[in-house]
Parts: structure tokens; sequence; C-alpha cells
């Protein structure tokens, strides 16, 4: 499967550039020519990497990572003509990942992107156990734990669990959900999305009266409760 990646950057010219060199090499870009635009595209869709320009209409690309490290940690490279050291190392704690100066070379590029993907991929492999407070979710055994008890899901509450934990600040419409889990279009019925979050919290609840693990955030979806 293809990586994607979101290309935020408001000269069109630069956009097709990287577009194009990207797709020749064997990625899935996808553009976004505000930080307003690109901000509702990365919470509508999961990505695997964000090339991010600073100077941009809207939002600039400062917003943009600031808003985007509040719901999920996707690898972010920074394009920008600003070659200073100190913009660098502001950008690196705002949570920038990587960071490249305009004019670049796109064999730069293309090094940047696969090294930090890398990294991502790597990462993922050791986080074969994923816990949020007291819930422990196993990939390799494909159990869920809860203050020790050994939870009882579907195949399909267990996928959805396992999405909301991978990225707890991030917020998952019922199409996100839907097309992810059931692997198919999501045509508006959101019955079936509604009833499995629904099983799934009784059965959180039933473990662990007291305290709440999956939030609704309402009119937009849902996410590991944020406390």
């Amino acid at each position: 499967m293809m990586e994607s990646i979101l290309i935020i950057e408001d000269n069109q010219d630069v956009s097709r550039m990287l577009s194009e060199f990207l797709s020749e090499s064997g990625y899935q870009p996808e553009a976004a020519f505000s930080g307003t635009d690109g901000l509702i595209k990365l919470r509508e869709k999961s990505y695997d990497l964000v090339l991010l320009d600073l100077m941009l209409p809207y939002k600039s690309g400062d917003q943009v990572l600031m808003e985007l490290r509040g719901f999920s940690d996707i690898p972010v490279i920074v394009i920008s003509a600003k070659d200073m050291v100190g913009t660098k190392i502001d950008l690196l704690k705002l949570g920038a990942d990587d960071y490249i100066t305009k004019p670049f070379d796109l064999g730069e590029v293309e090094a940047r992107v696969l090294s930090n993907l890398r990294r991502q991929s790597s990462s993922k492999v050791k986080e074969q156990t994923l816990q949020y407070r007291d819930l422990v979710l196993s990939k390799d055994a494909k159990s869920v734990l809860l203050e020790g008890q050994d939870l009882e899901l579907t195949a399909k509450e267990y996928a959805i669990l396992q999405l909301l934990m991978e990225h707890p600040k991030k917020v998952y419409t019922k199409a996100n959900l839907y097309e992810t889990v059931w692997e198919d279009e999501y045509l508006g019925d959101d019955n079936a999305v509604k009833t499995h979050i629904s099983n799934l919290r009784n059965k959180l609840k039933k473990a662990s009266p007291l305290e709440q693990y999956i939030e609704t955030v309402w009119g937009i979806g849902y996410r590991m409760y944020k406390e």
C-alpha cells in the first residue's frame, strides 16, 4: 500500500512539482493550498506524512503545526524559505520532525521523506501494546484488558478501539470509522458505527463503572476521553 503524503503549500507550481515527483517515487500525494484547508483534510483523513510550508494564507504553518499536534503525531517536514537556526529550533519545539530550506533539491526531499516514514514505521512495529490509563490493548494477542479484566469484544469493536487508542487525541468522524473499520464507502447511515460504539462503551463501563474512555465530540465524532 502506497504511503499518503499531504502537501500543504500555497504556491501551486511548487505543490505541483512536489506532487508529481512524489507520485513518480511511489507515494500517494494530496494537496492543500491553505493552512485552513490542510487542517480540515488532516481531521477528515489519515495520512502518513505532511510536507508543510510556513507562509500560508488564513493560517500560518506555525499555527497548523500547533493545532495538528493537539490531535495527531503524524510526521511533519517543514519546507520553508526561512533559513534561521532560531526558526528551526522553534519549529522543532512545536513538534516538527524535520526541516528543509527552500530552494530545495528533490533528492533531499525524497531522502527526508523516506527517513521519516521509516522512523515512523519502526516506531509502529515496536508499539504492539497500546495503553490508555488502565486500558491495555495487545495487537499480537488481539486482546483487551481493563483493570486486569479480559474484555470480550467483537472484531469490529476491537478494530474501533485500536484505531482510537493509536491516536487518542484525534477525533474520528463516523465516516472515518466506517470506511477504516468496515473497509467500505460511507453513505451516511451511521447506525452501524453508533451501535458498535454504544456496545463498546457498555463493555468498558461494566469493567470500570467509574471511568469514561470514549468521548463524543458533538457534531464531529469520537476520540479517547480527554481528561
